[in-house]
Order: structure tokens, then sequence, then C-alpha cells
């Protein structure tokens, strides 16, 4: 028996590992999210200055993620992910403690960095064990994420409607994803660096491959972040409907890319990730159309759920296919990651930029067309199939899951 199916178990409870982790990481996410309001008014903010401020948050990330690789280098992957999945779910505390706008700039600066570097030692990881399992296993783990985004609301909304102090709700919070967090990252892979290997840069342009790769994954994000921001002022605005409903929306898109998430990878398995994608692209692109036609909440609805599912599996895929491209696996996600990350940050106010000075209808036109990049540039996405199907003895030999 080789070396590779001598460690199955211990991959298999790697990958279980590395799901608790994305499932904290997205708990920390969701926590924060139901507390904007009370930072908000912590700060004395207007809505203007708390935009500018959030803006901070993606600007963190993308100044942090190449450090991420050199990081992992220096200390190994699992003690480097301890780290910095401790260092995330701390950082939640840090918003609520900005009395003003400059500290909370500061505040969402740190916040996001350390999101950003705890976002590409997970992903990097998660493509290791998809290398050795020989099986697509990055949407699963993304659809982790989402469960833990929408278990951390949910918790973040009982505390807002108990009026608690969001000091003290981070506080509690950060306790417990940080132990949690520790404790699931003492099973994830050890991937150590060879003797020879040099450490990667710090800061450096991303490789080709993932500037087409990030293309795609910017395209299915735009389409995640003016859904996420804008569906429920559509059906506000556009249709009518009442504050409860359009609420409903923003929920049910978010349910529907956790389900299809989670369930990805069995639909990647057998269909291959480049037919998926397409697939999901086509069907982004129909719920879009149905956004823009519709005439009643219930197609709006429809066609916000119908965009969700069809990129759910999007950006995982992309993450995939950037560590599967080449030697350097968190140098490529990073970029990938830098990429998206800028996507969702300019997405909310291009929609509303669009919106001022046409309609959301129009707005939601543009939104079509992007995600008819999904589909059309899916291809580049090869890679992720011929890695992910391939177990590599050389990796399977630095990888240790024992704790």
């Amino acid at each position: 028996m080789s070396d590779v199916d001598g460690s199955r178990d211990g991959v298999r409870r790697a990958r279980y590992a590395v799901a608790a982790v994305f499932a904290v990481h997205g708990a920390v996410t969701g926590s924060f999210a139901t507390r904007v309001p009370w930072v908000q008014d912590h700060a004395s903010l207007s809505a203007g200055q708390l935009g500018f401020a959030l803006a901070f948050t993606a600007l963190g990330a993308s100044c942090s993620m190449p450090l991420a690789g050199r990081i992992s280098h220096a200390f190994g992957s699992r003690a480097a992910l301890r780290g910095l999945i401790a260092l995330w779910t701390v950082s939640l505390v840090l918003p609520a403690l900005a009395p003003n706008l400059y500290t909370l700039c500061l505040a969402m600066f740190a916040y996001g960095a350390s999101a950003g570097m705890a976002d590409v030692a997970m992903n990097a990881l998660g493509v290791e064990v998809e290398r050795l399992l020989g099986k697509s296993i990055m949407s699963g783990l993304h659809g982790m994420w989402s469960a833990g985004a929408l278990t951390g609301s949910a918790a973040g909304t009982l505390a807002a409607h108990l009026g608690a102090d969001a000091r003290l709700h981070f506080a509690c919070a950060a306790v417990v994803l940080t132990v949690l967090g520790v404790l699931a990252c003492g099973w994830v892979l050890d991937v150590q660096p060879a003797e020879d290997e040099e450490p990667p840069p710090r800061f450096a342009l991303p490789p080709r491959s993932a500037l087409l790769i990030g293309a795609v994954g910017f395209c299915a994000v735009f389409a995640e972040g003016a859904s996420l921001d804008w569906s429920a002022v559509f059906l506000r605005d556009r249709l009518d409907s009442s504050a409860g409903l359009a609420a409903a929306s923003t929920t049910g898109f978010m349910l529907t890319m956790a389900v299809a998430r989670i369930v990805g990878d069995a639909v990647v398995n057998r269909f291959g990730a480049v037919r998926t994608v397409r697939a999901g692209g086509v069907l982004a692109v129909l719920g879009g159309l149905l956004v823009v036609a519709a005439g009643h909440p219930a197609v709006a609805m429809a066609g916000f759920a119908l965009m969700g599912l069809g990129i759910a599996v999007v950006v995982p895929l992309c993450f995939a296919a950037a560590g599967h491209a080449g030697p350097r696996p968190s140098q490529a996600i990073a970029g990938v990651a830098t990429i998206t990350y800028t996507s969702g940050l300019i997405a909310p106010s291009l929609i509303g930029g669009v919106a001022q000075a046409t309609s959301l209808t129009v707005s939601f036109c543009l939104v079509s067309v992007l995600a008819c990049g999904v589909a059309v540039f899916a291809g580049v996405l090869r890679t992720a199939e011929r890695g992910g199907r391939t177990v590599s003895p050389q990796n399977a030999a630095v990888a240790d899951p024992r704790p």
C-alpha cells in the first residue's frame, strides 16, 4: 500500500478540519455583518462615511494576501493557519471599539488584512487536500463558509434583537470562535517546504494564469455583490414590495448559494469544473434576465435565486484552478482572491452609480452581461479538472495529517 493510501483516514480528517476552519471564518463575517448599524451609531457616522470605512476592509485584504504564502513557508501550513485564523477571530472585536471614522478605518483595515491572510492560507490547504483525495471538495468547503456565515448572522441577529452591546457580543463570539478555530487547526495538513525551496516574495504580481482565472471570478463576484446589496432595494423600489418580502429575497439568495455550494462537489466530480461553471453562467444569465423583466416580486425573487444557484460554485472552482495552475498555490490563490475582493468592492457602488444615472433595471442588465463572461470564459478553469483528479506523491510526502 502506498504512503498516500495509508494516510487516507488522516487526509479525510484533514478535510473535515479545514471545513471547520472555513465555517469559523464565515461565522466571523456573519457576526460582524449583523451589527454594522450598531458600529455606525457608535462611531456617529453618516451612510457615506460608513461606506468609506468599510472600503478599508477590501483594501486591507488586498494588501495582506500576498504575505500568506511567505508566512506558511516560514512556519509550515498548520502553524501558519492556526495563527492566522486566531488573528482573524480576535480582530472581530476591533470595529466595535472604534469611536470615530478614523479609528474605524484603521480597525477595518486590520480586520480585512487578517481576513485576507487567513482566507488565502485555508484555501491553499483546501487545494492540497483536494489534490490528495483526487476529487473536487472546494465547493463544499465554501459551502461550509456560507453555513458559518449564516450561523454567525443568526447569532448576531439574536444579539441585536436583545439589544446587546456589540462590544460584549463580539468579545464573546471571538472567544468561542478562536477556541474552535485553533482546535480545528490541530488536524489540518502540515505542509512543509522543501529544504532548498526559495520563500515566495513578500509582494508579487499574480501570474498570468491567475489573472485569467481571476477574471471569471470577477464576473461571478460582481453578480454576487450586486445581488446581496441591491436585491432588497430592487424589490422595494422597482416592484413596491414590503420590507419583509424585500429582505426575504436577499435571504433566499444566500440560502441558494449555500445549498448549491454544499452539493456542488458532486456535480463537479460528475461533469467537471468547466461544464459546471459554464452551465452555472447560463443559469446566472437567465436569472439576471428574469430580474430585468420582472413585473412581480415572485419573478424577481426567482431570478435572484437562479443567479445564486448559477454563481455559487464559481469562486471555489477559481481558487481550485489557481492552486493547481502552478508550483506556488498560495501566490496564485492570493492573486485570484485579490481580483475577486476588488470585484466585491466595486460592484455595489457601480450598481448604485448606474442606477442613479439610469435605473436599477439597467444596472442588472450590466450584471447579466458580466454573467455571460462566466459561461464564455469557463474554459480557463480546465486546470482544476486536471489537478483535482490527480494525487501527487510529492505533496503526500510533505503533508502530515496527524496533530
